[in-house]
């Protein structure tokens, strides 16, 4: 019976390291989750162009194609980046 502690310590080890592992695991989930969301910002039409979702563009604006509005349900489907006038 005197071995019986050493047995213990060396379960409670693995008990703790699987704990550890599943927090990281949690955790890396966590931050891949948040970097996807983060990419997905810049590549609007407002951040990527410095454009805005407007129903269609005016004679100052350029439109760009493939940008996030056209996914909109609100009829501004359209990304137009405003020209300099200078």
């Amino acid at each position: 019976m005197k071995n019986k502690k050493g047995v213990e310590m060396s379960l409670n080890v693995i008990i703790i390291a699987a704990i550890g592992l599943l927090i990281l695991l949690i955790l890396a989930f966590l931050v891949v989750n948040y970097v996807g969301k983060t990419q997905k910002g810049l590549d609007s039409c407002t951040a990527k162009y410095a454009g805005i979702c407007s129903s269609s563009c005016s004679a100052d604006q350029t439109p760009i194609g493939n940008t996030d509005c056209s996914a909109r349900t609100d009829g501004k489907t359209s990304c137009c980046k405003i020209l300099s006038t200078g």
